[in-house]
């Protein structure tokens, strides 16, 4: 069941979680040193390895339904299951970097605005005194911090929210997946219908997540929220993405079905 043909698109899986995760402590490095439209420039560079990440994960992920199709794989829903849990692994690996990721990218920003251009700033943060200096701003996570995520109230609408955004995209390419084995004679279909629900998580990202954290950031910007409650909102955001794909595991197989419902009546 367990493979060098599963191992390589989980590494991957993580890669793509952990970077998305990540960039949440990009946005807060820029609410630090108040430049938050670098920081999300610079977040770019994250979305970049995930996106790359994506990518070579597909085909990875596509060998083993045709596998699965064919007979040979007799374990197919297991390794999904597998894949998701990489999901889950990526997600606590970047709580487990998020402090130091914090602080690294307040620096990050301010050598962005010395240096003018991304390559230049990764030319200059390459050199071995600056490697070295990293090495001071490394934080790992402390019960104190845990406790501050539960102090003044947690943005609990928001987390719920990003539990089903989180949930539905680690779950949405591998559900038509799913269907396309169980609906061999709409495999096609099925396989292209990611949409059907990722649409779902887009709309809600999009309309009730993403502005909700550009206005707080916003207020945070002009002093009228404290830094620590922004803090605090990261903080829960980020946990919320690790019961998100946790809560994935559970609608793979739903979801599977009710794509195959779905491409069976077109």
């Amino acid at each position: 069941m367990f493979s060098l043909s599963l191992a390589i698109p989980m590494l991957f899986t993580m890669l793509i979680h952990a970077a998305d995760s990540l960039s949440y402590a990009l946005r807060l490095g820029g609410l630090r040193t108040r430049r938050i439209a670098l920081a999300i420039s610079l977040a770019g560079i994250l979305l970049l390895v995930s996106r790359t990440s994506n990518m070579a994960q597909g085909p990875m992920v596509g060998n083993l339904v045709d596998t699965a199709t064919r007979g040979a794989n007799p374990h197919f829903a297991a390794q999904l299951h597998w894949l998701m849990g990489a999901a889950t692994i990526g997600t606590a690996l970047a709580i487990l970097c998020f402090p130091t990721m914090v602080k690294l990218s307040s620096r990050m920003v301010v050598h962005f605005e010395a240096a003018g251009s991304i390559p230049a700033m990764v030319r200059g943060m390459l050199k071995r005194s600056k490697i070295r200096n990293a090495t001071y701003y490394i934080t790992p996570p402390s019960w104190k911090m845990a406790k501050r995520l539960v102090q003044h109230g947690m943005p609990r609408r928001l987390m719920l929210l990003n539990v089903a955004v989180t949930a539905i995209y680690t779950t949405g390419v591998l559900s038509s997946l799913y269907a396309a084995y169980l609906y061999p004679g709409q495999a096609v279909a099925a396989s292209q219908s990611t949409g059907l629900i990722n649409g779902i998580a887009t709309i809600l990202l999009t309309i009730l997540i993403d502005p909700r954290i550009s206005l707080l950031s916003d207020r945070s910007l002009r002093g009228e929220i404290r830094l620590d409650r922004m803090n605090q909102i990261y903080g829960c955001m980020l946990v919320s993405r690790l019961f998100g794909t946790l809560l994935a595991q559970l609608l793979l197989i739903p979801f599977a079905y009710w794509i195959g419902w779905i491409v069976s009546m077109m």
